[in-house]
């Protein structure tokens, strides 16, 4: 019978009860363990990359039963590590919630869920009300977190009661449990209650795990560290082992040697180098880790490299954030798009209200949520750790490339206009097909301020950022290139021999058709005298366009430069 993939499957006992291949991570168990001085740990990590698995593994090893479930673990690392990591198995309470369901667009019903989780795991344990040295208010409030009519300080101090209440009853201390603490945080981000939300996880958080005398040791999992002050002010005990820390750092996704191990199981090796460009590239301490999602898609669906990952959930905050940062960054996104690296120091906590106005937030968002890699490479001045960031792979290129199309493809269809069009007009050489999608962009993205200065700006890194993305599979869009003896505006270079390149000079005009006609001279001059095209006739482009371009406010007028144009 051909090895079964789990493909969404993130239940650890159903995984194993099926027989199912599993990439062994209870080597996670006996680090666990090994952390005497740990008692909260964050585990943050991009999505679909194994922590609700993991956390299911470790549920099924420490949690108290009267079904003895040896048998998952006889093969796996931890079952022959030693007797001294075996007497913790089944010997604890444990309190397990999972929030990554929790997203809805208001808080009143982002409370009635995070309530509505913490009723049903206080169902589960309901019968610690049953032992005699249960007090009253215990009970009382108990019982009134079971039917809903508890306030929200009761809510607050669920864990913290619960914990109390499964420590005496069987006298051990309890392992704390909690899977994407942050999914209904995201949430409110996007909905407008950010605050809201994270007063209750801050109070929720800090009553449950800070000093909390009936607590054997928690396990936090999520995207993000959402920055101390803002949700674990209270935490003094806290401890996080981000991408960038060497702890557990194999722990989640997939490393060289457990990919290459998968691919000969299932008759695959032959398949390794597509599965690298696609789905490696993230450094996660000194590893170099595989997204373990797309991995097992493309194992499983036709051994085919497609964006799987990327399909899995809306990206909304990313989307939402690289939007904003969009004509702002331009260069630095043309960099990262190149296959190039922006040297950074990174700030492992996500202050989400700075999100839209704070690039080093914007840089460890995407960091953490597994759109960037991060590789040492020295040390500010004052001592800080840099890392050099890039994108690891294929299929997250193609999140920037799909955001930053649509971002401009929006723009340009509330005016009339088509990037389609536009590229095309661009690649046939038609002067007027550019001017009137050009025109279009203008009206969206101009404003009379932002045309103030030397030259638009904002229209200039918005036409770049839109054209990086839409023409990502056959051209190579570039900025202030060096070509000739100077260096144009935008250059479009075919990725092969044979097919057309661009090349534009944009210039601002002011004081209307006299003043435009100037600029476009100016313009269609410098292309000829500098020989902008040397680089695109070097590398094989057939034929070869230029442009002249020239603004005055929110007026695009475009001319063909035809003295050096292939016939």
């Amino acid at each position: 019978m051909p090895v079964q993939l789990p493909i969404g499957i993130d239940d650890f006992r159903k995984l194993r009860t099926r027989g199912l291949a599993y990439v062994d991570k209870s080597q996670m168990i006996c680090d666990l363990i090994d952390l005497q001085g740990v008692e909260v740990l964050l585990l943050p990590r991009p999505r679909r990359f194994g922590k609700s698995l993991n956390l299911s593994m470790l549920r099924c090893f420490f949690e108290r039963s009267d079904e003895v479930l040896g048998h998952l673990f006889e093969d796996l690392t931890v079952w022959s590590a030693g007797p001294e990591y075996r007497s913790h198995f089944q010997r604890y309470p444990v309190i397990y919630l999972d929030f990554k369901g929790i997203k809805p667009d208001t808080f009143e019903a982002c409370r009635t869920r995070l309530r509505k989780h913490i009723q049903v795991l206080f169902d589960r344990h309901q019968a610690v009300l049953d032992r005699p040295d249960v007090t009253e208010r215990e009970a009382r409030d108990y019982r009134a977190v079971l039917d809903g009519s508890a306030g929200d300080e009761v809510f607050e101090r669920a864990l913290l009661d619960l914990s109390a209440l499964l420590h005496r009853a069987t006298g051990e201390p309890v392992v704390v449990l909690i899977d994407e603490y942050d999914a209904p945080i995201h949430a409110g981000c996007l909905g407008g209650y950010a605050n809201e939300v994270i007063a209750f996880f801050r109070a929720f958080m800090t009553e449950g795990l800070k000093s909390n005398p009936h607590l054997h040791r928690a396990v936090l999992t999520g995207i993000l560290r959402v920055a101390r002050e803002s949700i674990f002010s209270g935490l003094n005990n806290l401890s996080v082992c981000s991408v960038l820390e060497p702890s557990f750092a194999d722990a989640f996704g997939f490393t060289e040697p457990e990919v290459q191990d998968l691919l000969t199981l299932v008759d695959a090796s032959e398949h390794l180098p597509t599965v690298q460009r696609w789905y490696n590239g993230y450094v996660f301490g000194s590893h170099v880790i595989y997204n373990p999602w797309s991995v097992l898609s493309f194992l499983q669906w036709g051994r085919q490299p497609k964006p799987y990952w990327l399909t899995t959930s809306a990206n909304r905050l990313i989307e939402q954030v690289l939007g904003v940062h969009a004509t702002r960054l331009q260069p630095d996104f043309e960099a990262l798009l190149a296959g190039g690296g922006l040297e950074r120091v990174i700030d492992e906590n996500v202050v989400l209200d700075v999100l839209e106005r704070s690039e080093r937030a914007l840089w460890s968002l995407l960091l953490l949520s597994g759109y960037l890699k991060a590789e040492p490479c020295g040390v500010t001045d004052t001592g800080r750790p840099k890392h050099r960031l890039s994108i690891p792979n294929q299929e997250v290129r193609l999140v920037y490339t799909e955001t930053f199309r649509q971002w401009m493809q929006d723009r340009m269809r509330g005016h009339g206009g088509s990037l389609d069009a536009l590229t095309s007009a661009l690649l046939d050489g038609d002067a007027p097909g550019v001017e009137r999608e050009l025109q279009a962009l203008a009206v969206d993205l101009v404003s009379y301020h932002d045309t103030g200065g030397t030259r638009p700006e904002s229209f200039y890194q918005g036409f770049v950022i839109g054209l990086l993305a839409v023409m990502e599979e056959t051209h190579l869009v570039r900025s202030n290139r060096e070509s000739g003896t100077g260096r144009p505006d935008v250059m479009i270079r075919p990725r092969q021999p044979g097919r057309p390149g661009v090349v534009l000079e944009l210039k601002v005009a002011r004081g209307g058709a006299t003043a435009l006609d100037a600029a476009l001279d100016a313009a269609a001059a410098q292309i000829a005298e500098h020989g902008y095209d040397a680089e695109l006739r070097a590398a094989g482009a057939v034929p070869v366009h230029a442009f002249a371009v020239a603004f005055d406010g929110k007026v695009v007028r475009v001319r063909a430069v035809d003295d050096w144009r292939d016939h």
